[in-house]
């Protein structure tokens, strides 16, 4: 196409899209969700004869970032109602680790820790090659201590332990007294559910519907949805007299997908998220109009285990071990890689060893880093195993013995002196050698785990179209959206990304002028 045919026709891909019908449902038919296009017409959609329902504010997804939005936009003085396609509530936030990241707490200062929001935003920038979006990146690391302290005040979640994740500068992972995001989810679903918030499960998005101005003012669902037979579910229409929010996550459960945006990412990696991670309502969005980004930009846990189906327990044993314990490659007996380091650092270390390595510590690093409960239930599935020597560890495990010997002393070397010559792995100042039986091990290998790429949101948690300004009644918040985090996202940091935009983005649907 000439410059002039350019300059002449401008169109939007939404608009495109709008006008292409069959040929765009097919392009976005990935992952065995098909996603009809846009009917025809010139501009916007033909408006359904009836509306089923009508609410003021309506909220896709029902983890942390979408009953944020829902609690805030109901106490806003909306009328609002959550969708969820699942049987339950909670999506990935509900099986989440529970490690809430937020600067100058309480419970830092308490611990000697000594932080701000300026040095988180700087570790977020880092580890995210500064590919994350400066403001939003910003808004997150600003807004997360009120969030965590109004998780506290207002929702009545517990946290009991100070945290660290690998690719922080310092501890400021609060962790919940269930080392799972279920304690901070289900209460704040209680607290939805008081205020009079209707929620509706099992009922999924098929389509945005948008007015002649390109107004997203409604949705087209299937009500009574068993996923994930297609076939099922009634069609119905929902309209949203002032604002849509999208909180519906990923897409890291939807294999091919995810192989569109990294062909690597084959069968060969399982993942931590719950099945309906699936990525249909974001495609969903971008045939409405919604630009994305950095959708190839996918993060594996390098904590997760071979051993054990989805996210598990061995997480929960492994990442406060970092700093405290070793990790081992068994093949050589040697460590290959600092413990402290961020999750694609050591994701594709572990990758690059090409078999599952190991994640060790001692009787005294084990019981005071990791919730007993936990522990004991990783063993009980044969995830986490317990030894009474390093022999018998290197027995188990087909390790060269004399050079694991050698390589345990070296990290406590390491460790008394309280620097890693070898990697440069952070040893925390209550680290101590390993060397107290009985021992902990647990074997890793990595799991698809978030997408860090999702729509372009402002500050304002409003979705940016492909003519660069705000779809109108449309807002995002959680894992749908993309460049809060870049390359990489930190530990912990999706509980802070969640509940701050998702708060940003229910107050503003709120407070959106109802358009009829």
């Amino acid at each position: 196409m000439k410059k002039d045919d350019i300059k002449e026709k401008t169109l939007s891909r939404r608009n495109f899209l709008k006008t292409t019908g069959a040929a765009a449902a097919a392009a976005m038919a990935v992952g065995g969700l098909a996603i009809p296009a846009k009917n025809a017409q010139a501009a916007g959609d033909a408006l359904p004869k009836k509306w089923d329902e009508t609410y003021d504010v309506v909220v896709i997804g029902s983890g942390f970032a979408g009953l944020a939005a829902a609690i805030e936009a109901k106490n806003a003085g909306a009328n609002v109602v959550v969708l969820d396609k699942m049987p339950v509530h909670g999506g990935n936030s509900i099986i989440n680790g529970g490690d809430f990241s937020a600067p100058g707490t309480k419970m830092q200062e308490a611990n000697g820790v000594k932080d701000s929001a300026e040095v988180m935003l700087k570790d977020m920038l880092r580890a995210g090659l500064y590919l994350n979006h400066p403001e939003n990146a910003k808004m997150v690391a600003y807004g997360a201590k009120d969030a965590f302290e109004w998780s506290e005040s207002y929702i009545g979640a517990r946290y009991t332990k100070l945290n660290f994740h690998g690719g922080h500068s310092v501890k400021r992972t609060h962790g919940t007294i269930t080392a799972s995001g279920s304690e901070l989810v289900n209460k704040m679903y209680a607290k939805t559910k008081d205020l009079g918030v209707k929620i509706q499960l099992r009922t999924k998005l098929v389509k945005f519907i948008s007015n002649k101005e390109g107004r997203i003012v409604g949705l087209e669902v299937r009500k009574d949805y068993k996923f994930p037979d297609e076939s099922t579910g009634k069609t119905a229409f929902i309209k949203a007299k002032k604002a849509v929010v999208l909180s519906s996550g990923g897409f890291s459960q939807d294999l091919r997908l995810r192989q569109i945006q990294d062909p690597r990412l084959t069968d060969k990696f399982g993942s931590t998220n719950q099945p309906g991670a699936t990525g249909e309502a974001l495609m969903a969005a971008c045939i409405a109009g919604a630009m994305d980004v950095q959708m190839d930009w996918i993060q594996l846990g390098p904590w997760t285990s071979p051993d054990e189906k989805g996210f598990g327990y061995v997480p929960l044993f492994c990442e406060p071990l970092v700093g405290y314990g070793l990790m081992i490659n068994p093949k050589t007996g040697k460590r290959f890689f600092k413990e402290t380091g961020n999750r694609k650092e050591r994701a594709d270390a572990i990758i690059a060893v090409g078999e599952p390595v190991l994640i060790m510590g001692d009787s005294y690093a084990v019981p005071k880093q990791v919730v007993p409960e936990k522990l004991q239930k990783g063993m009980e599935i044969g995830a986490i195993k317990k030894f009474d020597t390093l022999e018998d560890v290197a027995k188990n495990y087909n390790i060269p013995v004399d050079v694991f010997l050698k390589e345990v002393a070296r990290w406590n070397s390491f460790v008394e002196k309280k620097k890693d010559d070898d990697f440069g792995c952070m040893i925390f100042p209550d680290t101590k050698p390993t060397v107290v039986a009985p021992f902990y091990v647990a074997r890793l290998w990595p799991k698809v785990h978030h997408t860090m790429g999702g729509l372009v949101i402002d500050k304002n948690a409003q979705v940016i179209g492909f003519d660069f300004k705000p779809v109108k009644g449309l807002y995002a918040a959680g894992e749908v959206t993309g460049g809060v985090h870049g390359a990489v996202r930190l530990g912990g940091v999706a509980m802070a990304d969640c509940l701050v935009f998702g708060r940003v983005a229910g107050k503003n649907a709120a407070d959106e002028k109802a358009w009829g």
